[in-house]
């Protein structure tokens, strides 16, 4: 077993996400940027290259930009993941993003004024039984502020706008509040639900452009270089100083649906497929066989016992962050490190020591297991209970606790 130190000093009790960088769009189980920071300044990795493969909404650039970083890039399959990132982290002109806001305020109240009709967009057709999960009135708000915000020439002001598009586009919809899995309100509830969808749009840009102003803008200098990719990382040719990470937790089906809750904003942008990405993400394919010659070989026997489907659903994912994760060690310098944040899900009463996993599959890529410590989950907005026994009313923690596992690379 490799060696776990419960450190407290990672809880960060009290300390919530948006206290220390509010997002511009909301994003399930983001990692604290103040436990990115606290390793790197352990490690006292600065002013280097930094990797984050599963990047999600950003957190570990947060930590990256506090500790001095400008070589930076990121990896995520969902595009909406991108999108926040791009707008989080681009250099924008304030000035005129803020004319084009006003621009886009004008004109859509103008078409409003004058009872504009706007074509209906194909790209909302990726959303099944589309009518279930927004009203005639919604939809044709939507369609008339995408329809301006198409005419924005900038690509980056264009972008940020839409991710308020997007977040208004959930808030919207006839999906119940606090979910990452697409459920619908009740019935009954659908016939009082009919939201500002304008002012909530401009509601929630004027946000953001704050947020930005704020908060990121300061941040950012000519520099730096920030690249975010909509793609799985691959080996390359660049070595980085860290990999500072916090991958998912397990398949997106059953722990966190990044793909359902991401639905709607990225078939309203347009996004190809937009209904396939949790199958795509790790433990999305099917495998035949248990994860061989690894720690995690008993756990998964243990499971099989109970439920041989769901054991070879759960194999699926290790196999593929195993995969993974050859190829992102073969991007780190010698001497460099890999820090992943993972959380240890509990599955069929077993709970998967995925810290232990990863440790063991980094080593067995010429890297050194340094140390693994323990924190408190207390500040990831995550599911904290399941029904692991899948017995209605029967439910249990999923997570209590998240590890922060740090390699180093000796050969």
């Amino acid at each position: 077993m490799y060696k776990v130190i419960r450190n407290e000093a990672l809880d960060f009790l009290g300390q919530s996400y948006a206290a220390a960088c509010p997002n511009l769009h909301q994003y399930p189980a983001t990692m604290l940027p103040q436990i990115g920071s606290y390793l790197l300044n352990e490690l006292n990795v600065k002013n280097g290259s930094l990797l984050d493969p599963y990047c999600g909404s950003g957190s570990s650039f947060i930590s990256g930009l506090n500790m001095g970083f400008t070589d930076m890039a990121g990896y995520d399959l969902n595009p909406l993941a991108i999108r926040i990132c791009e707008s989080r982290f681009s250099k924008l002109n304030i000035n005129g993003l803020k004319k084009e806001a006003l621009k886009l305020r004008e004109l859509i109240y103008e078409s409003l004024k004058n009872n504009d009709l706007i074509l209906i967009d194909n790209e909302t057709d990726k959303i099944t039984n589309f009518n279930y999960w927004f009203s005639d009135d919604v939809a044709n708000s939507l369609r008339r502020i995408k329809h301006f915000i198409k005419q924005i020439n900038s690509k980056k002001i264009k972008n940020f706008v839409e991710l308020a598009f997007a977040e208004t586009v959930r808030e919207a919809s006839y999906t119940r509040d606090n979910e990452f899995k697409l459920y619908r309100i009740k019935e009954e509830q659908t016939l009082l639900f009919n939201p500002d969808v304008y002012g909530l749009f401009f509601k929630k840009l004027d946000r953001n452009i704050t947020i930005y102003k704020n908060y990121y803008y300061p941040l950012l200098e000519d520099e730096q270089e920030l690249k975010f990719h909509n793609e799985p990382f691959v080996s390359t040719t660049k070595q980085y100083d860290i990999v500072l990470t916090s991958p998912p937790y397990g398949d997106s089906r059953t722990t966190v649906a990044y793909g359902q809750f991401s639905l709607f904003a990225n078939a309203w942008l347009g996004i190809e497929k937009a209904n396939t990405l949790d199958s795509n993400l790790m433990g999305g394919r099917k495998v035949k066989t248990l994860f061989d010659n690894s720690l995690i070989n008993s756990e998964l026997e243990a499971i099989k016992e109970q439920d041989n489907k769901r054991a070879f659903e759960v194999a699926s994912f290790y196999y593929d962050l195993d995969h993974s994760i050859a190829k992102v060690a073969s991007a780190i310098k010698q001497g460099g490190y890999a820090c992943y944040i993972v959380g240890n899900r509990l599955v069929k009463g077993t709970t998967l020591s995925t810290d232990q996993f990863i440790a063991e599959r980094f080593e067995k890529q010429g890297f050194k297991h340094v140390i693994t410590y323990k924190r408190l989950l207390s500040n990831k907005r995550m599911p904290s209970e399941n029904s692991p026994s899948n017995i209605k009313g029967i439910k249990a923690n999923t997570m209590l606790y998240e590890y922060a596992v740090i390699c180093e690379r000796v050969s």
